[in-house]
């Protein structure tokens, strides 16, 4: 690991009696919902993830002359999946951001000028992973960065950019502390910085969707050692909460339920709000038969020992990969004339959960519905599903043949043709070998970008995808069902290959459409033998490690991936070919599209949403994001597919990237009505950040791209109003 320092000067990080979240920690304060809300220290904007800023030297009447105050080139675009997620943060006038191979820089928010970087990959192989932002931490003199890559819990001085040598090893802890003996050679990595709460970095990692997924436990690490200094174990073990929720002794071996989108801070009640996604594998749950605690849940936990509060369970025994997708916003409603702090939770499924902070309960109703059973062996769905009645659904819930896109004749002949021989309908639909209709689909309604809450007026805006996928099992029995000892090589090979490989690089190696999972056939010509094995082993790209499968079953896969089907030297003879006892696979998470590329449903695609969280009301619904072309043809603006979340500001503002269009905009958080747009030099994917520095207001984007198939990019764009 290296840093580079690029400007010898002294910065100024002291501003006495400075109102940040630390500051008012140490005086025994919180932020409110009243709080004036005009600094962006921490990822989101705020412990309470509400994406809000009150500054409005910007505002509706002038936001159309926003001009280019800096950009900023990271310089490390590495390849067509290369992306920036990252949600800047800016402490004294010092701005913090991550680049797309994960080196951390502070620049001059106001300028943009590097003044230092730092390169946690320069010594070390890591398979990348994306990364959504950095966590603040100072105490007196102490101050410090902390970030994530790979399995790696980083600390750096955030005025120097060097490891802080007394956290861990020279700077590192591993994400793998805590989650027991099998985890050590599986996929955990973190995309979404923690909280820190005092003394405590609070996070949750990413690990595996397949069966071979690592546990996904919440722990919190001590700042200033890095020892872990809690644990709550999310797959409960015997004589804890919610143990019976699922087969005995799971928590030996089921993994996932974990929080990847990250997690909210109540700094004064010293609470830590935790969103948890499905437990693994994601389509089959067979073997973990039960509700499945705490899978899918918001959990309520004591921030300074972990213990539990209280939870929520929004989904029960998922089979549709419907994690919760980003930070519940901790907000301030005015219920039945009642003010009370509250916890809004956005899903995949479009539903805002509204629950009271302190307690978990619902402020609306919520509805637990009936829901159709799975004919997949071995497995029992849940027979009901949640439903909030209020506020309705910020995305369409069902795909019948009336939703059938009308952008053309030929685009609604090709995808009827498609959608009659695939299980559609209303939600929670089990998964099955005919296909089944996902929709809203994996990535969306709500996503990872999260929402933004105005605390004046109540009301939450969040964008939302309405693009259906089609979920495929394949039954892993059907090749292979004969003794192991009786079949070649490469039958077990690909058996291997389906269970591991075929989900991203499709089930005949045809790559995915969006080229970020390369087609394997033809592997001879273009790498060697060992080349191979050193992917399959350490990864590459966004492809993780597969170093836990064994040599043998290496030696097959390779043997399938070669097209080897003369191994007679090859000994088959007790390989055990079901290891996970799960007996399905799928055939990789595929968007539904018409002929042309574009999404099977009607219009439209990616929409804004005001959802007024007094009443439980959607106010106004835009679509966000244009596809030019189609435009042009006279199809109304549709909307498109979008990743990153909005800002609203004191200025009556909503700024926003995330479309696939690539362009970046400002809507009046009103009416909807879009006021200003700028075409960046990559798509926006990441929630922007908005500060102020010696009176000057600016918004900042990074511009990564990457994503659905648009081109990769490395800068970073702030905008203001012109200096007089």
């Amino acid at each position: 690991m290296f840093f580079k320092k690029k400007k010898n000067r002294k910065q100024n990080f002291f501003i006495l009696f400075r109102l940040s979240p630390l500051w008012l920690i140490f005086f025994g304060c919180t932020i409110s919902s009243d709080s004036p809300f005009e600094t962006w220290e921490v990822y989101q904007g705020d412990p309470g993830r509400n994406q809000y800023s009150a500054l409005k030297q910007i505002n509706k009447t002038n936001v159309n002359q926003l001009r280019i105050a800096w950009t900023f080139h990271t310089g490390d675009v590495w390849g067509g999946q290369s992306q920036i997620q990252c949600n800047a943060i800016v402490v004294d006038g010092i701005l913090y951001g991550t680049s797309p191979k994960i080196k951390v820089f502070a620049l001059n928010a106001a300028t943009g000028e590097l003044i230092w970087e730092f390169d946690p990959t320069a010594d070390m192989h890591f398979g990348l992973n994306v990364n959504r932002g950095v966590t603040y931490w100072e105490s007196g003199n102490d101050k410090r960065i902390l970030f994530t890559v790979g399995s790696l819990l980083i600390a750096i001085n955030a005025e120097t950019g060097e490891p802080v040598k007394s956290f861990g090893a020279q700077g590192v802890v591993s994400l793998k502390m805590g989650l027991g003996k099998r985890a050590l050679d599986l996929y955990v990595v973190s995309t979404t910085p923690g909280v820190v709460y005092k003394d405590l970095m609070i996070i949750g990692t990413r690990v595996s969707e397949g069966p071979d997924a690592a546990p996904g436990h919440i722990r919190a690490y001590d700042v200033k050692t890095g020892k872990v200094a809690w644990i709550f174990h999310t797959i409960p073990r015997p004589g804890e909460h919610g143990y019976e929720t699922w087969p005995e002794n799971a928590h030996k071996k089921i993994g996932g339920a974990n929080a990847w989108a990250g997690m909210s801070l109540d700094e004064m009640r010293g609470i830590v709000y935790v969103p948890t996604g499905s437990a693994s594998f994601d389509f089959w749950g067979g073997n973990r038969k039960g509700k499945n605690l705490f899978g899918n849940s918001i959990i309520a936990l004591n921030a300074a020992t972990g213990e539990r509060i209280w939870h929520y369970q929004t989904i029960h025994h998922d089979l549709w990969d419907r994690d919760l997708p980003a930070p519940p916003n901790l907000v301030t409603v005015e219920h039945r004339g009642i003010k009370i702090s509250a916890v809004a939770q956005i899903t995949k499924s479009g539903f805002v959960f509204l629950l009271d902070r302190d307690t978990g309960e619902p402020l609306f109703e919520v509805a637990e519905r009936p829901v159709k059973q799975s004919d997949l062996q071995g497995e029992q769905a849940w027979p009901n599903q949640p439903f909030p009645l209020k506020p309705p659904p910020f995305a369409r819930q069902t795909f019948s043949e009336k939703d059938i896109t009308n952008i053309s004749q030929e685009a609604h002949h090709y995808v009827k043709s498609i959608w009659q021989q695939t299980r559609s309908g209303e939600q929670f639909i089990p998964p099955s070998t005919e296909g089944t209709m996902i929709f809203p689909g994996f990535d969306g309604g709500g996503e990872w970008g999260g929402a933004s809450f105005d605390p004046h007026s109540g009301v939450l805006y969040v964008n939302s995808n309405e693009m259906p996928w089609i979920l495929t099992m394949v039954d892993l029995l059907d090749d292979t069902s004969a003794q192991a000892g009786a079949i070649s090589v490469a039958t077990v090979g690909e058996r291997i290959y389906k269970r591991n490989c075929a989900i991203c690089h499709g089930q005949e190696r045809q790559g995915n459409v969006t080229g970020n999972y390369p087609p394997l056939v033809g592997l001879e010509t273009k790498l060697s033998n060992e080349e191979i094995v050193a992917v399959i082993n350490n990864g590459k790209g966004f492809m993780p490690s597969f170093r836990q499968i064994s040599q043998r079953k290496k030696d097959a896969l390779l043997a399938f991936l070669l097209d080897q089907q003369d191994a007679s030297d090859f000994d088959l003879i007790g390989l055990d070919l079901d290891d996970y006892g799960i007996p399905y696979s799928h055939t990789g998470y595929n968007r539904f599209l018409d002929q042309e590329g574009y999404p099977a449903v009607k219009p439209p695609w990616g929409t804004l949403n005001a959802i007024d969280l007094n009443r439980g009301e959607i106010l106004w619904q835009v679509p966000l994001g244009e596809f030019e072309e189609l435009t042009q043809r006279g199809i109304p603006k549709t909307g498109t597919e979008n990743y990153g979340g909005p800002v609203a500001t004191g200025g009556g503002l909503i700024f926003i990237g995330a479309t696939k269009d690539e362009y970046f905009r400002a809507f009046d958080k009103n009416t909807g009505e879009e006021l200003w747009q700028y075409k960046l030099p990559s798509g926006g994917y990441a929630t922007p950040s908005v500060y102020e520095v010696d009176g000057r207001q600016f918004v900042v984007i990074a511009c990564g791209g990457g994503k659905m198939g648009t081109k990769p990019g490395d800068t970073y764009v702030a905008f203001s109003l012109p200096e007089e």
